[in-house]
């Protein structure tokens, strides 16, 4: 005899992940959302709306208790090419909301959270941000005079990793967009050669097209290895990609704190 029953409809798959914990990498699909136009509601806010709810990631980054869903690329690049390791100093810059700096600390045991090597992690932005366990957080532009001071004094000692997922805000225009990443690109790579360690590393975001021949040139001649990558997280619509540079040469004279 046919069961007449009304059957529940089947519940939404949920992103599957791939490893352990909040290193875990994403994979799957969810089922679509539907946004409806609210009154007063721009298209592209509906379009942005929509893509978030949809977006593997994003959930799975408020399921880890991760700040955001970009805190998946670095942990993606850093599967890929190793250069967070426990007892590592590692400087995050333009650090909020915290999505990398929580990754750093993590994977250098910052906090302290597992046996072996304590590394450490020093997060600057120009935004207040709220405390990270295992992370020193300072406010305030890398840029600043006494700023390199002050983040070799906290970090006491050298810098194994400079980090910057930074851009500048998007303008729509793309040309000026390149130049102004591009910028803030090239001021993290000439302070990362001011604190890194000989055979420190330097992680940073670039827009399509890479890095410029001059910036290019300076990485190749200041890191044994420069390569570029987009990883899994970054979405296919995005022109980002990340450099990342390993094996500091020490080529360019650093300063030492208080000098």
């Amino acid at each position: 005899m046919a069961d007449d029953r009304p059957r529940k409809p089947n519940a939404p798959k949920r992103p599957k992940s791939k490893g352990k914990g909040r290193g875990a990498r994403v994979s799957g699909r969810q089922l679509a959302a539907r946004v409806k136009t609210a009154r007063g509601r721009k298209v592209s806010s509906t379009r942005w709306l929509k893509r978030q709810l949809n977006d593997p990631y994003v959930a799975e980054a408020q399921r880890l208790g991760f700040r955001s869903r970009a805190a998946f690329k670095l942990i993606e690049l850093d599967d890929r090419f190793g250069f967070l390791k426990p007892g590592r100093r590692v400087v995050d810059l333009g650090a909020a909301p915290g999505g990398w700096t929580q990754v750093a600390v993590e994977r250098v045991n910052a906090d302290a959270g597992r046996s072996g090597k304590q590394g450490r992690v020093i997060g600057i932005d120009l935004l207040e941000m709220d405390a990270i366990a295992g992370a020193d957080l300072l406010q305030g532009d890398f840029l600043d005079d006494g700023a390199v001071d002050r983040l070799l004094a906290a970090l006491d000692g050298r810098a194994d990793v400079v980090l910057s997922d930074m851009a500048a805000p998007a303008t729509g225009h793309t040309a000026t967009d390149h130049l102004r990443i591009m910028g803030l690109l090239e001021c993290a790579v000439d302070f990362a050669a001011e604190v890194l360690a000989p055979d420190g590393a330097f992680v940073g975001k670039v827009l399509k097209g890479g890095t410029e021949n001059e910036l290019l040139a300076a990485l190749k001649r200041d890191f044994s290895s420069v390569r570029h990558a987009k990883p899994p997280a970054s979405r296919d619509s995005s022109a980002e990609s990340y450099v990342v540079a390993t094996g500091f040469r020490g080529a360019r004279k650093a300063r030492k704190p208080g000098n």
